[in-house]
């Protein structure tokens, strides 16, 4: 009975020390992922990685692997810039090419009609910078269609198939590649594998 006490009295204080680490203003849910479970976004062998990548690509370009769960940036030939993402899953799956249409700051969300169906509970609208938005703080617009490259509320599905249809990364890393790709930068998604070092 002592010892169920004293476990109790430390989850408590964990909890404490967790929710006191993050103000009202800026908590959100990979903040509180990473204090939990540790900074998965940066560095090893599931975060942002420099490989060596196929010379056929120019600079600029965007290769998104569904079958590798990465997004390489191309940053000189030669050379990428490697970021786990979170896929589409079921019958979202697809794949071409296209270009960086636009790109935004704390982008706004609205669920498509299908979406909503799917799930009623869900909202109609969720503005920029909030916490539970779905499309994290940046967004990467793909041609004229509904697909982004963007970051998440959710980062525990990073490197899952669990999207309908977008590119999803950890918000630090989209932070880190949405200075880096310019409007009308091609992007080319494949399930393709690639080797890299």
């Amino acid at each position: 009975m002592k010892r169920s006490k004293s476990i109790a009295t430390l989850v408590a204080t964990m909890a404490v020390a967790v929710s006191m680490s993050f103000s009202a203003t800026n908590a959100n849910a990979q903040d509180l992922f990473s204090a939990l479970f540790g900074d998965g976004p940066s560095g090893g062998a599931s975060g942002k990685q420099h490989v060596s990548f196929s010379k056929k690509f120019s600079r600029n370009t965007v290769v998104v692997s569904f079958g590798d769960r990465r997004l390489y940036y191309i940053n000189k030939r030669g050379q990428a810039i490697s970021y786990p993402i979170a896929i589409p899953k079921g019958d979202a799956r697809w794949s071409g090419n296209s270009r960086v249409s636009q790109k935004r700051v704390n982008p706004s969300w609205t669920p498509t009609a299908s979406m909503r169906r799917e799930n009623p509970k869900l909202p109609a609208f969720v503005p920029g910078g909030h916490p539970r938005n779905p499309l994290g703080t940046r967004a990467l617009y793909i041609g004229s269609s509904l697909y982004r490259i963007h970051g998440t509320d959710a980062p525990w599905t990073i490197g899952k198939a669990a999207s309908k249809g977008c590119i999803r990364m950890y918000n630090e890393h989209v932070q880190d590649l949405y200075p880096r790709v310019p409007v009308g930068a091609r992007v080319i998604v494949t399930w393709k594998k690639f080797k890299s070092a």
